[in-house]
């Protein structure tokens, strides 16, 4: 029996929740959503919030867009499974030719649909491999790439994904990330040591990062070093493996981050707000490497959903109509400037202010010897959410507060949000 409305209080649904799953999926609000609409959202007890956590990046195009949402019950109306190895449809196709368009991938392009980030870095890798018949794959410091075992494995965060988990996949190696806090020539002394000391270059398969590492503090990699890895990449016959899944469809100013830097990777993945909040991920690479697996290599029973195919086609539209990328970089600039403001308030408590587009964070700091400071970052959120303001925190040490608000979010309710946050660190660091 379905008893879903028998409770009407946060409080009860958190004491079901803790009776009911598990504590490692873990969750951060002890409140519980009921409806939504673009940056806001309103939870069982109807309090409205402004979200400035994307459900993770996911909802670029907001909650519930119009067209998104749309799409869904048009889709809903003619079929939701077939499974596309089985009985193929032909808006996949024609999303894998939309997404094949507009990759910055050099040469001919094939994109495969999965369901999530992390299935996508799975098959990626599988991908690399095979197409290159070598095991080894390079990965960086402070990665975030999925909580499966391959994916978690080249995850550079070992709090709270990694810990308790091994033994992992072996040949996975990690190299310090060239971004503000570690310079190019440490990695590139890294990655001649790991050549001389672990795995010679013709045995590793790829070597992926993340343009703007996520969960590791929302670090963008340095202009310099992504051409270096691509010249290194060429070099060893080794394929570059860009992973987009937060970074991509329009969050850094661009639809995709690697548009930034003029370098063309072989593979990349794909997920997150690319459907508005259904399930759907991708790999898309050159056509000659794609190709590589055989077929039933790749798939999934789920993988490109018909309902979240048709939710992606119809973010790409709202994308481009709405204009997207110019917004997301118009509010970056504001917010990276209201952040620069707010640290020059609060000099010897916030760190650095960062970001790529409106992929923006703030560090936060001890006073007395500029060390990370995850226990005022965390004061920080819970003050925010006190005014109802959601935001997420990352990085290695926990001091950072990212910033992941709808790029359809209104001026009104984006200064709103701005205003709570003022007055959290007023409150906390004053």
């Amino acid at each position: 029996m379905n008893d879903i409305k028998t409770d009407s209080t946060n409080a009860a649904w958190h004491a079901r929740r803790q009776a009911a799953t598990p504590r490692g999926v873990g969750v951060y609000g002890d409140f519980f959503i009921e409806r939504a609409k673009n940056a806001e959202f309103w939870d069982i007890e109807g309090r409205r919030f402004i979200d400035f956590a994307g459900g993770i990046a996911v909802l670029n195009t907001g909650h519930v867009h119009p067209k998104v949402q749309a799409a869904i019950a048009a889709q809903l109306e003619r079929f939701t499974h077939s499974c596309y190895q089985v009985v193929p449809y032909t808006e996949y196709v024609a999303l894998a030719e939309r997404i094949n368009a507009i990759v910055p991938i050099d040469g001919p392009v094939k994109t495969a649909f999965f369901s999530t980030g992390a299935e996508a870095i799975e098959n990626a890798m599988k991908i690399a491999r095979y197409s290159t018949g070598r095991t080894g794959v390079i990965a960086f410091g402070g990665a975030f790439h999925g909580r499966s075992m391959f994916s978690v494995a080249l995850t550079g965060k070992v709090q709270p994904y990694k810990a308790g988990f091994g033994p992992f996949p072996p040949e996975i190696y990690h190299v310090p990330f060239p971004c503000h806090c570690s310079s190019l020539d440490d990695t590139k002394r890294a990655m001649e040591q790991l050549f001389k000391c672990d795995i010679e270059p013709s045995r590793v398969a790829a070597i992926v990062f993340e343009p703007v590492q996520g969960e590791g503090g929302f670090n963008p990699i340095q202009p310099a070093a992504v051409k270096w890895l691509r010249e290194l990449c060429d070099q060893h016959g080794i394929l570059l493996v860009a992973d987009e899944v937060q970074t991509g469809f329009a969050r850094t100013g661009k639809m995709f981050a690697m548009e930034h830097y003029g370098v063309s990777p072989d593979l990349m993945t794909m997920a997150k707000s690319m459907a508005g909040g259904t399930t759907l991920s991708a790999v898309s690479g050159k056509a000659a490497i794609m190709d590589g697996p055989a077929p039933g290599g790749l798939g999934g029973t789920y993988a490109g959903n018909p309902l979240a195919i048709a939710a992606s086609h119809a973010v790409l539209d709202v994308m481009a109509e709405e204009k997207l990328p110019e917004r997301a970089q118009k509010l970056g600039d504001q917010l990276i400037g209201h952040l620069i403001a707010q640290r020059a308030v609060y000099p010897k408590r916030m760190g650095d202010v960062r970001g790529l587009g409106a992929m923006v964070a703030c560090e936060f700091v001890d006073p007395a010897t500029g060390a990370p400071d995850a226990d005022t970052t965390k004061k920080v959120q819970a003050a925010a959410l006190q005014r109802r303001l959601l935001l997420l925190t990352c990085g290695v040490y926990g001091n950072v507060i990212r910033f992941l608000f709808p790029l359809t979010i209104e001026d009104s309710v984006f200064a709103e949000g701005l205003a709570a946050f003022d007055a959290a660190l007023a409150e906390v660091l004053a």
